[in-house]
């Protein structure tokens, strides 16, 4: 039987799952639905239940990741454990900065960020030797360096990208070979899923990035969980 360059990329990021649960247990999966998070749900699923499976509910979510969280949680029959802000802090923040106020600045978005994805993210990673992520080195240039597994110094633990290699032709290809569920909105020209205010279809030809935090003019457009970031108060941010 043939092996196309698909089945070698999957035997690939199989063994990389593998070598995570038997050298880094305990392990878990960070997801965030994304078409990349989809395919590593799938491989997890049928084959390695061990492997936790976690997702940042930030409360800005579209309702069609929703969806999609309770459609994969049926197909796959897993309850995935879900992760919030802490509510003190995100009434402290909304307090002095308002409802929306990441479109004023790239600090305060990055505040944001930090409150509802990377303070409950470093929740979820306590106590774990490894953690797994979708991240692909064709996603943006801030990605172009990505490892199929190195130490995250930031969180103190092993980081396992078992796509880093994969192109978005790929990841396609095996939703579609194996039916698996992904986000609607992937068909409404959104290739990068995120918090709904910070999200927006892009165009033929833009930047696959360039639909999130789209005001921002800056290249390699990140929200924290996957780089090193200062921690400020939300009151040093009253001058921003």
């Amino acid at each position: 039987m043939e092996v196309t360059p698909l089945d070698a990329k999957i035997a690939a990021a199989d063994a990389w799952l593998a070598t995570a649960l038997r050298e880094y247990a305990p392990v878990v999966f960070a997801s965030s639905f994304g078409a990349e998070d989809m395919v590593l749900t799938d491989l997890i699923a049928k084959r390695y239940a061990a492997i936790r499976i976690l997702t940042l509910d930030t409360g800005r979510l579209p309702e069609e990741t929703h969806r999609l969280i309770a459609r994969a949680a049926s197909r796959y029959g897993i309850t995935f454990e879900v992760f919030y802000p802490d509510g003190a802090e995100l009434q402290t923040f909304n307090h002095l900065h308002g409802a929306n106020p990441f479109y004023r600045s790239i600090a305060l978005r990055k505040y944001c960020c930090a409150l509802r994805k990377v303070a409950p993210l470093q929740r979820a990673l306590s106590g774990k030797r490894a953690w797994i992520t979708g991240l692909r080195r064709e996603q943006a240039v801030s990605r172009t360096q990505v490892a199929a597994s190195a130490v995250d110094a930031e969180y103190g633990l092993q980081k396992f990208n078992p796509l880093a290699d994969w192109t978005t032709k790929e990841v396609w290809e095996y939703l579609r070979r194996f039916d698996v569920p992904y986000n609607e909105l992937h068909d409404r020209g959104y290739p990068s899923i995120g918090c709904a205010p910070c999200t927006r279809a892009v165009t033929v030809g833009e930047d696959p990035r360039a639909g999130r935090w789209w005001w921002e003019q800056q290249a390699g457009k990140e929200c924290g969980l996957h780089e090193s970031r200062p921690r400020q108060s939300p009151a040093s941010l009253n001058t921003v």
